[in-house]
Order: C-alpha cells, then sequence, then structure tokens
C-alpha cells in the first residue's frame, strides 16, 4: 500500500470517530475527493453536515471558507469584486470566498438563480471572470453544498442541468442509537462542535498529496468488459419504465472515474463490478427523474436504482 493510500486510510478513520455512525458518507466523501468533484449533500438540520467538512479541511490543512448562502446574497458576495481606491485612485480586487481550497456552501437552494449559476460556473471552469479579467481557482478547488431536506418554503431548487454538475449528492440519514449513545458520550467527555480548535486534531494530509492521489487514480485499471458494464448501465436508466430522464454522458465518465477511485481506496491498482455498483446511490439519485406516475405511486429513487442494478447482468 502506498503512502498516499495510508494518508487516506487515517483520514477515513479519524474522520469516522468524529462523525459517528456514518462511515458509508465518510467513504462516499472521500471518492468525490480522489475524482476531484463536487458535492451536494442533503439532510435533516443537527446530522454534523458542516462539522463533516470542516473537520476534514482541518485534517487535510487546506484553506476552509464557509458561505451562508441566503435569497439577498448576490454573485459579487460570492465571487468578489473590483473596489476603487480613493487614496490610490485605482480599483484593487477583493476576492471573495470561492478563493479557496474547499468551499462550504451552505443551503444552496435558498440563494437566488443568479448567484448558483456564478457558484457553478466557477465550479465547472475552475476560474472566475471579474471585470473582463480571467482569475484561476486553486488546483485542489473543492465545493461541498448542502441543502435542508424539509425546509422547502422561500427554496430555488436547482435545475437538473445544475444538479447534474455535481458529481454526487450524499444524504445524511439519523444515526443509529449506538452511534447516538456514542456522540453523547464524546460530548461527555469535552468534545464540542464550535470549538474544533480543542479537539486536538493533528494534520494528517497536504493538498499536495491530496493531488499527487488524484493522479494515482487515473493509472487504476479497467477492463473492457467493465466499461462495458457501466455503458449498459447507463442506457439501462435512460430505457427504465419508471424514468422520465436517464444518466446523461457526462455521468458514465464520472462512474467511471468514481470506480477507480473507489477501487484505489481499497488498495487496489484495477476496478470492479462492485465498485461500479458501490458509488451507484450517490452518482445517480440527483441525475435522474421520476416519471410523475412513478411518484404518485410513491416510488423512492434510491429503490428505482437498487432495481437497475438488479437488471444488468455482471460481467465475469
Amino acid at each position: 500500500m502506498s503512502e498516499t493510500n495510508t494518508v487516506f486510510n487515517r483520514l477515513s478513520q479519524t474522520l469516522g470517530k468524529v462523525i459517528v455512525g456514518q462511515s458509508d458518507l465518510v467513504q462516499q466523501l472521500l471518492v468525490a475527493l480522489l475524482s476531484g468533484g463536487h458535492v451536494i449533500i442533503e439532510g435533516v438540520p443537527g446530522t454534523g453536515k458542516t462539522l463533516m467538512v470542516k473537520v476534514l479541511a482541518r485534517l487535510m490543512q487546506a484553506d476552509f471558507r464557509r458561505v451562508q448562502l441566503t435569497p439577498d446574497i448576490l454573485p459579487s458576495d460570492i465571487l468578489g469584486t473590483n473596489i476603487f481606491d480613493l487614496n490610490s485612485r485605482s480599483f484593487t480586487l477583493k476576492k471573495g470566498p470561492v478563493f479557496t481550497e474547499i468551499l462550504l456552501a451552505d443551503e444552496i437552494n435558498r440563494t437566488p438563480p443568479k448567484t448558483q449559476a456564478a457558484l457553478l460556473e466557477a465550479m465547472e471552469e475552475q476560474q472566475v471572470t471579474l471585470d473582463g479579467e480571467t482569475l484561476p481557482l486553486s488546483e485542489l478547488f473543492w465545493v461541498i453544498a448542502t441543502q435542508n431536506s424539509l425546509e422547502f418554503e422561500g427554496t430555488y431548487p436547482l435545475p437538473e442541468a445544475q444538479l447534474d454538475r455535481f458529481l454526487f449528492k450524499l444524504v445524511v440519514d439519523y444515526p443509529d442509537t449506538a452511534a447516538e449513545k456514542q456522540m453523547l458520550l464524546n460530548s461527555q467527555a469535552g468534545f464540542r462542535a464550535k470549538r474544533l480548535d480543542l479537539a486536538r486534531l493533528k494534520p494528517l494530509a497536504t493538498v499536495e498529496q491530496i493531488v499527487n492521489a488524484r493522479k494515482a487514480v487515473q493509472g487504476v485499471e479497467v477492463e473492457d468488459k467493465l466499461l462495458d458494464y457501466v455503458l449498459a448501465l447507463v442506457q439501462r436508466t435512460r430505457q427504465h419504465p419508471d424514468l422520465a430522464l436517464g444518466a446523461s454522458p457526462r455521468a458514465a465518465v464520472a462512474w467511471l472515474q468514481t470506480s477507480k477511485a473507489q477501487a484505489w481506496l481499497a488498495g487496489r491498482n484495477y476496478a470492479t463490478p462492485d465498485d461500479v455498483k458501490a458509488i451507484a446511490l450517490p452518482l445517480l439519485r440527483h441525475r435522474l427523474i421520476l416519471k410523475p406516475e412513478a411518484q404518485l405511486d410513491n416510488l423512492m429513487m434510491d429503490a428505482v436504482i437498487a432495481s437497475l442494478l438488479k437488471q444488468v447482468p455482471v460481467p465475469r
């Protein structure tokens, strides 16, 4: 196992100790980090969405900014703007929070489409254009957006074309009884989510190691049979009787890349069908659209994806 593999194992273990009972979520977040894809996290308040990102940024020694998105926030509040300095009689660039390495965009569905579009353009192009000047963003630049799964009044849901630009949609559920009890024990022992400086979290990785790990993932081998399997799954989503919209070609490329990252995290230099299936839910659940009649039958998207995986034969 390489040094970078060991680093990611330590990241996973330490995150699992702080974010109790969310091991699958932690694994999927690390797969997204390795793949260089942005993530949207959905869950009810108080389930540790913000805490998870803050802890990961601290463990990575990465620059971290958090933006609380609201209906009155403007694109310039995210990207930055040129301000006229009376003393020097010239314009000075005031960079916005997007100029960082890890950006947490809290409650992205509460900000208007114009601001959403400005952020999503930066995510896609990894650069910002201000007053005709193009400014590159960090090589690591990684956005994690959150949204509340319960409150929809006064929100601006992301359209399908913008949702497709997120690599994963992670759903945070309540922890089980044992995990929630461990949270109480941690709190009793002095852990405070608002005071991470007191948690004595030691940096486990550098930004350079993360970038090198992303390059290493590219070397994971994929056989033609596995490529055909991914292709068959994607095409099946477009023919599924319960789906009005299937997966895009962008989703197919993302599925291949994340399968390689999943394999690399497991310490292998080759991907398997199990790697493909392991990341199907977070990869597809925000890209597919149920038909109206399927929604009336109370079909759940995760159940449709699970049935999809059973319908396509697994290659040997």
